[in-house]
């Protein structure tokens, strides 16, 4: 642990990055709190898939929000078959009222998230007014089941990864410029299978981590059964955390070849789950679902039993 730690100091001084400082907590999301803290976006789909985003009202009045104690959940439609030419299957996008800079991190501790062929949640931070211009960064994501989690940056032009850096993930493309590759971005596959899909469910979830600094961007994930997890993570008493002790993250994003500083404005977190559209439709084959996806969507509803959010907590600090 010690030469791991004196690596990525050694790591962190040659890109040019700044060691990481006790974070203290600025926002505690649990329970019914995220019911003030967000807004739900009653908006077309930007990624077209087959979904009817629901206001708070609404979906609170069907139970596809609710919470209880420490859970905060929320649900797609699960029973109903769809008119063809209606509106997609009901579910929910919500955004928090505000936004977040630099020198802040974002530790989410989600117990369940949605599953099942056609699916694409997404747990992500951007500014909808500047986009791509003030950045996209998407903490946990993927479709269709298919493991594992995938972080990815979305940038205007001129933001490049370095091929080698200090993270267990593997890095996918390296260009972040939303415009490369059908805005593939530049991503980071982890490493542990049970970081996203049925075997993250089935391990009783997890914690994702994402810093941000005008330096670098770093995210982390541990499954609820590593026992590697930080006490400053586990535990949701504490008012700070310190990156620092958190080892090799998952996803390093460094400043080397992209000035962050710039690319990025203020965020706000953004929580959803769509239906087939730009990413879970186009690979729904491939990623070895049966049939038709929009035929899925509209006509199999007790497909989507396992379509849901469960979360603990989100938690955000600033230094």
């Amino acid at each position: 642990m010690h030469l791991i730690r004196t690596l990525f100091t050694t790591s962190t001084l040659l890109l040019g990055l700044v060691e990481a400082s006790n974070y203290r907590i600025t926002d505690n999301w649990v329970g019914t709190s995220f019911l003030s803290a967000f807004s739900w976006e009653n908006i077309a789909d930007p990624t077209h898939g087959r979904v009817n985003y629901l206001p708070q009202s609404a979906s609170l009045a069907r139970n596809l929000t609710y919470a209880h104690g420490t859970h905060f959940i929320m649900r797609a439609d699960s029973a109903t078959v769809l008119s063809p030419s209606g509106p997609g299957r009901d579910s929910n996008r919500i955004m928090s009222t505000k936004s977040y800079g630099h020198n802040t991190v974002l530790v989410a501790d989600i117990y369940h998230m949605p599953g099942g062929c056609g699916t694409w949640p997404a747990l992500w931070t951007t500014d909808v007014n500047t986009w791509p211009n003030g950045g996209e960064i998407d903490i946990l994501e993927g479709v269709n089941d298919k493991s594992p989690n995938a972080i990815t940056l979305h940038t205007s032009e001129n933001c490049m990864m370095p091929a080698s850096r200090l993270q267990t993930g593997t890095s996918t493309q390296l260009d972040c410029y939303w415009m490369t590759n059908g805005n593939a971005g530049c991503g980071v596959l982890e490493r542990k299978a049970n970081s996203y899909g049925p075997s993250f469910n089935a391990a009783g979830g997890g914690w994702f981590a994402m810093e941000r600094t005008p330096n670098f961007i770093r995210a982390w994930f541990w499954s609820r059964q590593d026992s590697s997890v930080p006490f400053d993570v586990r535990n949701p008493g504490q008012a700070t955390v310190n990156t620092d002790g958190w080892g090799t993250p998952t996803a390093l994003f460094p400043n080397t070849n992209c000035d962050i500083s710039s690319k990025f404005a203020p965020h706000k977190v953004i929580i959803n789950l769509t239906f087939c559209g730009d990413w879970a439709g186009n690979t729904y084959l491939n990623d070895g679902c049966p049939g038709n996806c929009i035929d899925r969507v509209n006509n199999s509803p007790g497909s989507f039993t396992e379509a849901y959010w469960d979360i603990g907590a989100i938690r955000m600090y600033g230094l």
